[in-house]
């Protein structure tokens, strides 16, 4: 599969951009995109869904898309929303270059993708959006949501989508448990083989 390495900081073979045609926003984008990336092709399924479900995020505020790939969710609300801060995050260097090459490409000065450690951790997220990396393995996808979902800002949500056949209702379980009571899971849809969960931080 030539996206194998996604989840490597450097993925092995030339950096070779190509074009790529979608529709994001409700109108059609030409962007670029390369080997080595998750879902090099276009907008996956998982991806599909989550854009199809979810509400608009928050026109204000910081925004983030955890996993960006190319930039599909991050672009989408760097559309809806332009006067909101989008950031989005990888921990491949080609989607970081893509992501933000795609944003100068339409004009969006209002998203930024960066490695994770580069984000200020006191920043807080009104809108989190993510087709989290199921297939890094547990212990890894908990490190990394564990690390995000805390910093919604009161009364924001996260919205994940994940594939029922790959745990959606036992990260459903453990997201209840391993989150404090200031937030709140709850699965919102079920579409294509896939959930939409919701985590909710308390307003103050």
């Amino acid at each position: 599969m030539e996206s194998a390495h996604y989840f490597s900081a450097s993925p092995a073979g030339p950096f070779t951009r190509k074009p790529l045609t979608v529709e994001l926003a409700g109108e059609t984008r030409t962007l670029q995109t390369s080997s080595g990336i998750f879902s090099p092709d276009g907008i996956d399924k998982g991806t599909a869904v989550l854009l199809a479900e979810v509400p608009a995020p928050s026109p204000t505020g910081n925004l983030l898309d955890v996993g960006c790939g190319w930039g599909p969710l991050a672009l989408t609300m760097g559309l809806r929303a332009p006067h909101a801060r989008v950031y989005a995050v990888d921990v491949n260097e080609r989607c970081i270059t893509l992501t933000n090459e795609n944003a100068a490409q339409l004009g969006l000065d209002n998203v930024t993708a960066a490695m994770p450690d580069d984000v200020d951790p006191d920043v807080r997220f009104d809108t989190i959006w993510s087709n989290p990396p199921i297939r890094i393995g547990k212990d890894e996808l908990h490190s990394l949501l564990k690390l995000w979902l805390p910093r919604l800002a009161p009364g924001g949500s996260a919205w994940l989508v994940v594939q029922k056949n790959l745990g959606s209702d036992s990260l459903q379980r453990w997201l209840s448990a391993e989150l404090d009571a200031s937030f709140t899971v709850s699965r919102e849809a079920t579409s294509k083989s896939f959930r939409i969960l919701r985590v909710r931080k308390a307003s103050r």
